[in-house]
């Protein structure tokens, strides 16, 4: 029997990132139920942008937060420029990775263990910046601790803003059945204003529902917001779609062997 033989599993990724874990997810006899607490939109205005990607010559080194600032920078990229040669490229996580490898960049520095803006840090080619020119390709908002960090070691920082996140208008109806049937096993959640959002889409019924979910979180960050929103059962897997279903695998271990 495969390992998650049965379970209905709750993926709050945007679209265009949950097709690898659905399919990690349905490869292990689970069932992704796909239900995005973010929706991924185009900035109203690409001028800055283009703009900004005209000058990718003047920068050493291009930072990618997420796939979807790969996604939607390469949208525009693609058509208009090849890359420099002498750009260094640099990536918060594994997901990111794969991104840019989809689009033809493969020599790309990102942290191998911990997969986020302080790890990414750490990594050699951001610690003497002085006087560098470097670009961080994300959405609107957002942390601010690289563009900080970088600009307090020397370095000139310009963002380039190449999507906004969006709460998305879906219907929680298909979650209620699965509830009902006893087909929702767990959530996971990569994004503390995924999870929130999904709090704010299934309202004061689904809250219910979801408060005595087991939740999969890949940073304490998110867990953090799960715990402030009522979940009781919060389970930090570590960064990376494997590291999320080793998490997911082990829990139905024990919970089947805690039956038996």
């Amino acid at each position: 029997m495969k390992p998650l033989a049965g379970r209905g599993i709750v993926i709050t990724r945007p679209v265009a990132e949950s097709a690898r874990i659905a399919e990690l997810v349905r490869a292990a006899g689970g069932n992704p139920i796909l239900f995005p607490g973010i929706e991924i939109v185009a900035v109203e205005n690409t001028v800055p942008l283009l703009d900004l990607i005209d000058r990718l010559d003047q920068f050493e080194i291009a930072i990618f937060v997420s796939p979807s600032a790969v996604n939607m920078a390469f949208d525009l990229i693609e058509p208009r420029r090849a890359l420099p040669l002498a750009l260094r490229i640099a990536a918060v996580g594994a997901g990111c990775v794969r991104a840019l490898k989809r689009h033809g960049v493969n020599e790309v520095i990102a942290p191998t263990e911990r997969f986020d803006s302080e790890a990414l840090l750490e990594l050699p080619l951001l610690q003497d910046v002085r006087g560098k020119h470097v670009v961080i390709f994300r959405g609107v908002g957002g942390r601010e601790l690289l563009a900080d960090t970088l600009t307090a070691r020397g370095a000139q920082v310009e963002y380039a803003e190449c999507y906004r996140r969006a709460k998305p208008d879906l219907d929680p109806a298909p979650l209620f059945a699965a509830w009902e049937r006893g087909e929702l096993h767990a959530i996971t959640a990569t994004s503390s204003e995924a999870l929130r959002n999904l709090f704010e889409l299934v309202g004061t019924r689904g809250a219910a529902h979801f408060r005595n979910t087991p939740c999969f979180v890949s940073h304490p960050r998110i867990g953090e917001a799960a715990r402030a929103l009522g979940v009781t059962q919060v389970v930090l897997t570590g960064q990376g779609d494997e590291r999320l279903m080793q998490g997911l695998i082990a829990w139905t271990a024990g919970e089947v062997r805690a039956r038996g």
